[in-house]
């Protein structure tokens, strides 16, 4: 997926005061800064500067971005100046969370705690507590893959043009690729590590979607391509619908991560399993972190529909779900990590 526009550096304000990060390679002044009251004036400047326009709301993503040359808009909306879209409610369809929700204030709503408790642990375990007191969650849905070939900053030397920047090579498969992909067939092995969106997949979430044309729902699971997601440069996430639970629903979130303080997962899974009489009626399993997107889980969820959960079970789920792995040299040992970490959230 090619990404245009020019590299953004430093910050501060021009001659007559107004604010701006730096200048683009053409010598520009770039990136002003504007405070949207409504979601409709967020919409009517993303249009009216359709492609170099950027949302800004925690900012813990797009800093990230902005410093590794990913993206370069000559406009930043800040929309955390926009009222209600922070809002964490219930009603008989379910929760409705607003995509401007920090991630503080999804761990530690007494709402999510005590009925969608593995949504609040998926959010208490990404990153740091001040990231997740900046951090929000339409951010963190719509964060961008981490692959340090692709990340790297124009000017440091080594600069690849990989095939997710429009070029023809990925260089993971030949390179460095000890936290890259399993689940590559399409060509790119960089991850996808939000802990939000496996946990939101395994509930059957819904998206809402506002653009110019009004808004629209669709499946955080079809929210997602190999490729980045579908959200069009001047539409904006502004609600995450999860579903009421059966009773009988268990639930569980497990991350796996190299120092449990601040790193992204190696491998998470979450797993939502609808069990009446013992028997599992319904199940949704899926990982995070081996793969450019979430990863659906369904040959684990068939193998336990239908049984009793015993622990040869899990153990064989675990298995059938990574089946289709593709490892590459550096990074076999993550298809263990999930198949283990599915067998304990199928058994927790």
């Amino acid at each position: 997926m090619p990404v245009s526009g020019s590299a953004v550096t430093g910050s501060r304000a021009d001659g007559n005061g107004l604010p701006f990060i730096g200048r683009d390679r053409s010598g520009r002044k770039c990136l002003k800064h504007i405070d949207a009251e409504t979601i409709e004036d967020a919409l009517t400047i993303l249009s009216d500067h359709m492609g170099e326009a950027k949302i800004v709301a925690g900012g813990t993503e797009l800093i990230r971005l902005l410093e590794t040359d990913i993206v370069s808009p000559l406009v930043l909306i800040n929309i955390k100046t926009i009222p209600k879209l922070a809002a964490i409610t219930q009603d008989a369809a379910g929760l409705r969370i607003g995509s401007l929700a920090t991630l503080h204030e999804i761990e530690s709503s007494p709402i999510i705690r005590d009925e969608y408790p593995m949504l609040a642990e998926a959010a208490h375990l990404a990153a740091s507590p001040q990231i997740r007191n900046m951090a929000t969650l339409g951010g963190n849905l719509c964060q961008d893959v981490n692959c340090w070939y692709y990340r790297r900053p124009m000017g440091t030397g080594s600069t690849f043009t990989c095939r997710r920047k429009g070029g023809t090579v990925c260089y993971a498969p030949e390179g460095d690729n000890r936290y890259h992909a399993i689940m590559g067939k399409n060509g790119c092995f960089a991850v996808f590590t939000s802990d939000l969106a496996p946990a939101l997949v395994a509930f059957d979430a819904k998206m809402k979607i506002t653009g110019p044309t009004g808004e629209t729902e669709i499946k955080v699971e079809d929210f997602y391509t190999p490729w980045g997601n579908v959200l069009k440069p001047n539409e904006i996430v502004t609600e995450i619908q999860v579903p009421t639970l059966q009773p009988g629903t268990k639930q569980r979130y497990l991350k796996f991560r190299m120092r449990n303080a601040i790193d992204p997962a190696l491998s998470s899974v979450a797993a939502v399993i609808h069990i009446e009489e013992g028997v599992v009626k319904d199940a949704r399993i899926a990982v995070g972190g081996i793969a450019p997107m979430p990863f659906r889980a369904l040959g684990a969820e068939n193998v336990i529909k239908g049984k009793v959960i015993t622990d040869a079970l899990s153990d064989m789920a675990g298995k059938v779900a990574m089946s289709e792995a593709v490892p590459l040299s550096m990074n076999a040992y993550k298809v263990r990590i999930t198949e283990m970490l599915i067998k304990r959230a199928i058994g927790q």
